[in-house]
């Protein structure tokens, strides 16, 4: 059994029906053929956008030269109600700031210290899967629920069951729901004062979001200043200044950053945790072997990470198949010679993970689930040069090492309790909203292993 992806579309469409066609689903309004292709390029009458593919290109923009090849404008359209001046969505000086602020918080030690707020996320995560022991279930909403709650317990110390915690989740859900990756306003440049079009309930949950955010962060201000806050991620960047300028986070800027560490380190470990479960229920020797490792979980401890070695690389996989975040938009700052193609000033280019990650020509099996990959000459070749799941460069994740613990963990953790089947007749089908989801959800039925 092959791992599903979308249909693609017929190479030639008009312009109206490939819009129509992108506000749908970005991934299936793509044509076959940029599995194969090292460029291509699409016209519209207000700006021109080229794929990149080739490893070579992929490098010299998110490695070699980042700065002549800042974060597309287009995307920030979609996104700005919510995440307004985060990290995600800034460049240049702004964007170099606040990464002087955000990375010492997930350097070195930081990741053990996180550890027991991780592990106690994933035990709670199978004791509200037992309750479900049995049923056909929705598993996203399942893995949802458990990255969230990973992301209150290390950020802000609070569990998922804190009301203002429950509140934000509950929100982010209806917004998920409702918020495309790209809007209407990544096709066509709209003049400043003619408003967004936003889907129904995009705007409203973006701002009730916002406040319950700035709630939390208000109170961790008010904490830092009496000297009760508790040692976790929050309080570590609301503390850290900026090395040159002796700046920190105000708490409109916090608000920011945390919007898209919820976005980030929830909606995309979510995706990718719920994609690795599926893999594994139609691919039961896998699922075996997984569960016999879980095995030998014991204490809390950071260090049974090292035990999760075929965990880790069933979650590489399922990020090369699924990687939650399927495109990314650059813009070209001055004309550039792109293999045989002119690439005017201004130009969108576009990387996509989602093509990359199965592309014909530099994968062995592209679409085939194959967790051994990452151990073959092949596969150690693809994961330098046609692998991107956290993007590359100096704009790499910052969660990137974050979520490589969580998914694994959080994997390893339900597979020791449960033996997964896939559901028959509901079999999933990607589609992009704000990452990879199912078009109808992902949905497993769940049995307690026997001991």
């Amino acid at each position: 059994m092959k791992p599903p992806k979308p249909l693609s579309r017929p190479d030639n469409v008009s312009l109206f029906k490939y819009f129509r066609l992108f506000r749908q689903d970005i991934l299936s309004a793509q044509p076959a053929r940029l599995y194969r292709a090292w460029m291509a390029e699409f016209k519209t009458p207000f700006f021109r956008s080229f794929m990149i593919n080739q490893p070579d290109l992929v490098r010299t923009v998110l490695k070699d030269r980042p700065d002549d090849f800042p974060k597309s404008g287009r995307v920030a359209e979609g996104l700005k109600p919510l995440l307004g001046n985060s990290v995600f969505l800034t460049n240049g000086e702004i964007w170099k700031r606040q990464r002087r602020i955000i990375d010492p918080a997930f350097e070195g030690g930081r990741l053990k210290d996180t550890f027991p707020a991780m592990w106690d996320a994933a035990e709670a995560c199978v004791a509200r899967l037992h309750r479900s022991e049995g049923q056909a279930i929705e598993i996203e909403e399942e893995t949802s629920h458990a990255a969230a709650d990973v992301i209150f317990r290390t950020l802000f110390s609070i569990p998922i069951e804190h009301e203002v915690a429950a509140q934000v989740f509950n929100r982010f859900r209806e917004y998920q729901r409702s918020a495309p990756i790209l809007n209407l306003a990544a096709l066509v440049p709209l003049p400043r004062w003619m408003p967004r079009l936003f889907r129904k309930g995009t705007r409203s949950n973006a701002r009730v979001i916002r406040g319950l955010i700035q709630q939390l962060t208000a109170e961790r201000m008010e904490q830092i200043r009496d000297g009760s806050a508790p040692n976790d991620l929050a309080t570590k960047i609301m503390t850290t200044r900026d090395p040159l300028t002796g700046e920190g986070f105000d708490t409109e800027e916090m608000a920011d950053q945390v919007a898209i560490f919820f976005l980030a380190g929830h909606e995309t470990s979510a995706s990718a945790l719920a994609w690795a479960l599926y893999l594994l229920a139609i691919y039961p020797d896998w699922q075996e072997k997984l569960a016999q490792e879980a095995a030998a979980l014991g204490s809390s401890d950071f260090s049974v990470m090292s035990k999760l070695r075929l965990s880790r690389d069933v979650f590489r996989e399922a990020l090369r198949l699924y990687p939650p975040v399927p495109m990314m938009v650059r813009q070209a700052t001055c004309p550039e010679q792109f293999r045989d193609r002119k690439v005017p000033e201004g130009s969108q280019l576009v990387i996509s993970p989602w093509h990359l990650h199965r592309h014909e020509r530099l994968w062995d099996r592209p679409d085939d689930f194959d967790p051994g990959r990452w151990g073959t000459e092949n596969g150690k070749q693809c994961q330098r040069d046609a692998y991107i799941p956290f993007s590359a460069g100096s704009r790499v994740c910052t969660g990137a090492g974050f979520a490589m613990v969580e998914g694994p963990l959080i994997l390893s953790m339900i597979l020791r309790e449960f033996r997964i089947e896939p559901v028959q007749g509901r079999e999933p089908v990607p589609i992009a909203h704000l990452t990879v989801r199912s078009k109808d959800g992902i949905w497993l039925k769940l049995t307690k292993r026997q001991v």
